[in-house]
């Protein structure tokens, strides 16, 4: 099982290519991109914990596609704001906004996500064990974007407890991790960033310029070998696209689709209106709905 989808849905600069401008009377965004995706990646649970009724209204928004899954980040109290040690409320305020999509058998992974400064130290060590530990009843997996976690032994120590690899593509600097096909859980999970060299550790980019890139589809046509790799071994395998500027996310995300199953998908007509050209050969019709 393949699931491909987008990192988030609600982005202002979305309206009118990914979605109808100006918008039907009660357009909801999340169930428009399940009738074209299978997952999508939960982003504001990486700002706050979603109330437990805002994350019931997502399972029911999503409910007509019954293989639709959703990832989401961890809070980032627990991954990026690692100054004072967490709490016991804290933990359980984020567990009780996730519970309700994994008790639905709808959560496929909770993902920690560390930045490019968590290296591999025995302080960061003891950190991510606590949080994995807390965090044990949901099906985990982790991405780190420091070279120093590229060891053996890590990865040996992610299967034994269970936690997914997460295998990313950035831009590649000096010390970052390299792209990847490492299976170390029954969910395999690939995120692809985007490549954007110029801003992507520019003091003062913001979150549009860094994820700013569209990928030509040979850039892509690698990681749908890695896909393939890994699906081979995981249970189900999650590919998360998170360049999320102006909807190329989903432009990337139709490309994999289509690349991963040898056949034309659909995709939405606003889309494919946007970005006719990059589209041409992947999309077999456009519709309002699939």
């Amino acid at each position: 099982m393949i699931r491909i989808g987008p990192a988030g849905w609600n982005y202002k600069d979305w309206a009118g290519i990914a979605y109808p401008e100006p918008k039907p009377p009660r357009f909801d965004p999340l169930a428009w991109l399940a009738a074209f995706f299978d997952t999508i990646e939960i982003n504001s649970s990486y700002y706050g914990p979603p109330a437990p009724a805002t994350a019931r209204r997502w399972i029911e928004r999503v409910a007509e596609n019954d293989r639709f899954r959703f990832t989401a980040k961890l809070w980032k109290r627990f991954t990026h704001e690692r100054g004072t040690a967490f709490t016991r409320s804290e933990v359980a305020e984020a567990t009780r906004g996730l519970l309700p999509i994994l008790e639905a058998g709808r959560l496929g992974a909770l993902l920690m996500q560390f930045p490019w400064s968590f290296r591999r130290t025995d302080e960061n060590r003891e950190w991510l064990d606590d949080v994995s530990r807390a965090f044990a009843r949901f099906p985990l997996v982790l991405e780190v974007r420091h070279e120093s976690w590229n060891e053996p032994a890590f990865y040996a120590e992610l299967a034994e407890r269970g936690i997914g690899f997460v295998n990313i593509d950035q831009p590649h600097f000096r010390r970052s991790i390299r792209p990847s096909a490492t299976v170390t859980s029954p969910v395999g999970y690939v995120r692809v960033h985007g490549r954007n060299y110029r801003d992507w550790f520019r003091k003062g980019a913001g979150v549009e310029a860094r994820y700013d890139y569209l990928y030509p589809p040979e850039e892509l046509a690698p990681w749908v070998e890695r896909t393939k790799e890994i699906a081979r071994e995981a249970e189900e395998t999650f590919v998360i696209t998170n360049n999320h500027y102006r909807a190329k996310a989903l432009v990337n995300a139709v490309m994999l689709e289509s690349m991963v199953s040898k056949k034309k998908v659909k995709a939405p007509a606003e889309l494919v209106a946007a970005y006719p050209g990059e589209l041409r050969g992947f999309v077999r019709e456009t519709a309002a709905r699939r």
